[in-house]
């Protein structure tokens, strides 16, 4: 039997299934809206990005925490199993050594939550992609 959300009146097939009621304004709104368990990595993540990234602008773009300088450098999201960093497909190249043994694909980096975050990597990649793109 189908659940409603008293929210937003959206249907779902589980109780409680967590899901956005309509898009999140901004980067703390959106790990607001994540599960409990999951806050501490994206703060971290948030953290990590803002000391890598200081003179980003910070915002949501494509409904998850972007951070940008003239154009998008990099994104992260929560997702059911990982957390999500798009650095875009070239920097997946130029660290792809870096990150064997994670699973990546091309512009993706999926972090599962039952792993310790890297986050001397994830400050290189960000720090990278800032020098790249923010031309």
């Amino acid at each position: 039997m189908a659940w409603k959300r008293p929210k937003c009146g959206r249907t779902f097939s589980r109780q409680d299934q967590p899901h956005y009621c309509g898009k999140p304004k901004t980067v703390e709104e959106y790990i607001e809206a994540q599960e409990e368990a999951v806050r501490p990595r994206l703060r971290r993540i948030r953290e990590i990005l803002r000391t890598a990234l200081p003179e980003a602008e910070e915002c949501i773009s494509w409904s998850m925490p972007t951070y940008r300088k003239g154009r998008n450098i990099i994104h992260f999201a929560a997702a059911k199993k990982h957390i999500g960093i798009y650095p875009g497909g070239e920097a997946t190249t130029v660290f792809a050594k870096e990150l064997s043994g994670i699973n990546v694909s091309k512009g993706t980096i999926r972090l599962p939550h039952d792993q310790e975050l890297p986050a001397a990597l994830i400050d290189k990649i960000a720090r990278w992609c800032y020098k790249e793109y923010s031309k």
